[in-house]
């Protein structure tokens, strides 16, 4: 038998749709924990957990809340009060899926709930946002947006179908049983860049065929986020980062930039990690014309119609090579660094289009420069996309890891 459906929603406004989506999945046979977090007035149905009790888990009262009119302050104690409702119905094994509906301000309580779950745990938010850009909802979590098509006002000839569809979906989530896997083999983490994916995948076959499982990880921000987020979490066992592109965004100013903490969960968590400057030689912007003015007489190049890469200069390689060898001296555990010297990229070889040894050398220099005594450095006369490099890459983290 699943575990509950856990429904959570605005039943002072939203009572209806609740109440048709809870029918649908008693009617397959599966049990649900109805949650309100709705302020302004009762619920027009019955919940299994109040708003009261969510406010009070967010550290106020329903009472309090409506005595203060202040809907920012309402917004944050229930989005933070339903986050630790759900967590401990979760360590209670009494929560199988989640299921949400709302307009923009519910979906902001619902979804900060739904990413203090685990990864693999269903996550449905069927919302009028659903459309647009949904990153700030989803985060790094593994979150299903659906939209809703209409407001969810009201179970209309339109949204009868929508909520049906959402009932079906979770509930096929969550009865769907994981297929049979073979005894779980150590995770290693690895980043990758369209410039470094010859390295990256050589490198992953090489530790797979050492009995490790690869997750691969697209540096696109987004990417080094949710690789940081597992570090952090505990999953993995090593880590090699190999495509720290990521930083040169948040250099530049770029698009894909994963922060100013990227390259640190490892650091803090103290896994065995190999650290190289892969694809630092550019930073991404989206189509042509959306590069900044300050960038158009830089070396510029349409990786496609909707992505320009600038090939980033010296001062910005030092900066990288400084938060790389930051990064490194911050490691609790055992840290390399391996750096190709014919390029860190596709585009940086010698005769490409990035190919600049005077920025690349500003970003080594950095590293060295700054690096602790006894944080081994390796420095390979190859490009990062050679065979040797990924060969070489495999055989220090295994090193590492003994």
């Amino acid at each position: 038998m699943p575990k509950p459906i856990v429904l959570v929603g605005a039943l002072d406004t939203k009572g209806p749709e609740y109440q048709f989506v809870r029918e649908l999945l008693q009617a397959q046979g599966l049990e649900t924990v109805l949650v309100d977090f709705g302020v302004l007035s009762d619920p027009s149905v019955s919940p299994d957990i109040s708003s009261d009790a969510v406010a009070r888990a967010g550290g106020s009262s329903l009472a309090a809340l409506r005595a203060s009119g202040d809907k920012t302050l309402a917004m944050r104690t229930m989005a933070d009060g339903l986050a630790r409702v759900v967590s401990d119905l979760y360590a209670g094994c009494r929560l199988g899926g989640i299921l949400a509906m709302a307009g923009s301000g519910g979906t902001a309580i619902a979804t900060t709930a739904m990413r203090a779950l685990p990864t693999g745990v269903p996550k449905l938010m069927v919302s009028t946002l659903a459309a647009g850009d949904v990153s700030a909802y989803v985060g790094t979590k593994d979150i299903t947006m659906m939209p809703s098509v209409v407001d969810v006002a009201g179970v209309n000839r339109i949204s009868r179908q929508i909520y049906t569809n959402a009932a079906g979906a979770i509930a096929g989530m969550v009865s769907q049983a994981p297929a049979a896997a073979a005894a779980e083999k150590p995770l290693i983490t690895a980043s990758m860049f369209g410039n470094t994916t010859l390295c990256v995948n050589h490198a992953r076959e090489l530790l797979e065929g050492k009995g490790y499982e690869v997750l691969v990880f697209h540096a696109t921000g987004t990417g080094g986020r949710i690789m940081e987020q597992l570090i952090g979490d505990g999953y993995i066992t090593a880590n090699l980062d190999l495509t720290t592109t990521e930083l040169a965004d948040e250099v530049c100013g770029g698009m894909l930039s994963a922060g100013p903490e990227r390259l640190l969960a490892s650091a803090r968590r103290g896994i065995p990690t190999l650290l190289a400057p892969g694809c630092v030689d550019m930073a991404n912007f989206w189509a042509r014309e959306t590069v900044p003015t300050q960038f158009l007489a830089r070396n510029l190049y349409e990786w496609n119609p909707n992505v320009t890469l600038m090939r980033t200069n010296a001062e910005e390689n030092r900066r990288i090579g400084e938060m790389i060898a930051r990064a490194a001296n911050a490691s609790t555990g055992p840290v390399a660094v391996l750096i190709p010297l014919k390029g860190v990229s596709q585009l940086d070889s010698p005769g490409g289009a990035f190919w600049d040894p005077d920025a690349d050398g500003a970003c080594y220099e950095a590293i060295k420069h700054n690096l602790k005594p006894g944080i081994a450095v390796t420095e390979l006369d190859a490009n990062i996309n050679d065979p040797v490099f990924a060969e070489k890459a495999v055989e220090l983290l295994l090193g590492l890891m003994v």
